[in-house]
Order: structure tokens, then sequence, then C-alpha cells
């Protein structure tokens, strides 16, 4: 559900990801909205696992905690490419609160805050 990580900051994680024909979770060549709160928590997961990178404990398996403030806006089709923002919003141990974005060109198609826990 992540095709590249464009950028991974302390505090800030871009991805960008191709909507493929074989992808399980489209319906009529529309992907459904659990798919990009997974795209979100994927970004997520692939910022930090690249800024632990050769740290002493490696980041684990995590999972999503909770979703809150979730909104979707539109949702996007077969062949379109998305790019997901996440920003961190505050980080105890291995939880971290985050806002996660996704974008179709300059229109917003989801936000929603994510906790994730089990990442280090």
């Amino acid at each position: 559900m992540v095709d590249n990580l464009l950028e991974a900051t302390e505090n800030k994680f871009e991805t960008d990801f191709l909507i493929l024909p074989d992808n399980i979770f489209l319906e009529k060549e529309v992907l459904r909205e659990f798919a990009l709160i997974e795209n979100i928590a994927q970004t997520s997961a692939a910022g930090i696992g690249f800024l632990n990178i050769g740290k002493e404990n490696a980041p684990v398996d995590g999972f999503i905690g909770g979703i809150k403030k979730l909104v979707v806006y539109d949702l996007p089709k077969v062949n379109d490419k998305i790019y997901t923002i996440v920003t961190k919003i505050t980080q105890l141990g291995n939880m971290y609160l985050l806002k996660g974005e996704s974008f179709l060109n300059d229109k917003k198609l989801i936000e929603c805050e994510v906790k994730l826990v089990g990442l280090k």
C-alpha cells in the first residue's frame, strides 16, 4: 500500500502509491475508505522504520490502536497515484499519535488521526 517513501524526518513522512487494477481493496475500480487508512498506517510504519535503520532495538511489528477525527472527502480510482503525508502529533515510547492526510493531485481524499502502538 506504499510504493515510495519520498520523505522521512523526525516529524513528517511522505509516500506515494499507484492504485493498480489487481488491488484487493477495490470495489468497482474505486479504492475503499479502509484502504486509505491502511495506507496512512503503512506510511507511518515506513517512515518510522526508515528512521530506525541500524539503531539498537530495531522496530517491531505495530498495530493500529485507534482512529479518530476521520473525514473522507473522496475516493481514488484505478491508476490514480495518491500522495500521503503523516505528521507526528506526539510520541510516548512506542506509541505514536499521528495525523494522516492523502491527496490526489491537490485534492484531499482523507484525513484522520491514527494511534499506532508497538513501533519503536
